[in-house]
């Protein structure tokens, strides 16, 4: 299952994320937010860092308005590793080399379409599992 959580910066990002999500048959909670209102990006972060954390979920998306504000937050939450991605050679590297469990999207920055491309490749590429990037991910952990 995936977390999905926005601000509202990335809340109609997030209605096309969920439209792929619910074409590909993959399973998602909705964390918020519900509109675009202002609401503060922490508290959405926090919910679905917690969510992955717990597994609850086996990943997160998080969206606000560059992605950056929403992925700080997330990465203050031990045992996340979220990751910013503009493009899909970064969600694909970011998953085999960093075992990244939160994907972090802005909503004013990257388009739908590639957005879409890039949820896709996040969620399609395994970890390595190489010995070199799980002594790097243990010394993140560390």
């Amino acid at each position: 299952m995936i977390a999905l959580g926005c601000d509202h910066g990335g809340f109609e990002l997030k209605k096309e994320i969920i439209k792929y999500l619910e074409a590909n048959n993959i399973a998602y909670k909705d964390f918020g937010c519900d509109d675009t209102s202002a609401v503060d990006y922490p508290v959405y972060a926090k919910k679905v860092a917690n969510a992955v954390v717990s597994k609850e979920c086996d990943k997160g998306i998080l969206i606000c308005g560059t992605g950056i504000g929403i992925s700080i937050a997330a990465n203050k939450v031990k045992g996340i590793r979220a990751a910013l991605c503009t493009d899909c050679f970064s969600a694909e590297a970011t998953r085999q080399h960093n075992d990244a469990n939160v994907l972090c999207l802005g909503g004013r920055v990257v388009g739908a379409g590639l957005a879409v491309k890039i949820v896709d490749t996040f969620l399609n590429t395994d970890f390595s599992g190489d010995e070199r990037h799980i002594k790097r991910i243990a010394q993140i952990e560390d």
